[in-house]
């Protein structure tokens, strides 16, 4: 795959992934699977940057990836630093969406789990990932030949869970229809993907 194509993928899946959490999920307080779901949970608890927790959280696992698989090491590295610059960044412009666009909890929590799947379904297809739990679960999706949005879901629902715990149990009845549908997006992206 040439650098401009992988180099575009991660641009355009950091950018919907971004516009998924801030316009959609951050209104209402919901929560995305992985460590971008502990990120958001941390920010919704602490006031935090969601990316700078999501890059600080994602060290241990590019630990991993640098002494098991240094291809997945260098190709998250660019999908997670980018989405977790691209989260920050357009966060201030979510005020401006939520003024214009009075969406339903709902919906928002339908289209963000849309936009966020596409996102990493188009990055996965790429061979580069928002690194995190994404990039663990395509170490497990190679072991054990098993979709990685599938996966993906598993670690999502966990997340949520805690989320749920921590933050309200409406916040975890939506969050479970955000990762319903990013996982569904996310498998549909990576269909018949390469392992």
């Amino acid at each position: 795959m040439s650098l401009i194509k992988k180099a575009g993928s991660i641009i355009l899946g950091s950018i919907l992934l971004s516009i998924g959490i801030n316009f959609f999920l951050v209104p209402f307080e919901l929560l995305d699977g992985g460590i971008i779901g502990l990120g958001l949970i941390i920010k919704y608890l602490t006031g935090t940057q969601a990316g700078l927790v999501i890059i600080s959280l994602s060290l241990p696992i590019f630990v991993l990836a640098w002494i098991y698989n240094r291809d997945y090491f260098y190709n998250g590295l660019h999908g997670m630093l980018f989405s977790s610059f691209a989260i920050d960044i357009l966060y201030p412009f979510h005020y401006q969406f939520i003024d214009m666009y009075h969406v339903p909890s709902i919906v928002s929590s339908i289209l963000g789990g849309i936009c966020i799947g596409v996102g990493i379904g188009i990055m996965l297809r790429s061979k580069t990932s928002t690194g995190g739990l994404d990039l663990l679960a395509q170490f497990l999706s190679r072991i054990f030949q098993v979709n990685v949005g599938i996966i993906i879901f598993v670690f999502d629902v966990f997340i949520i869970s805690l989320g749920g715990l921590l933050i309200s149990p409406q916040s975890f009845f939506l969050s479970s229809i955000t990762i319903l549908f990013v996982g569904i997006c996310t498998s549909l992206c990576t269909w018949n993907m390469e392992y």
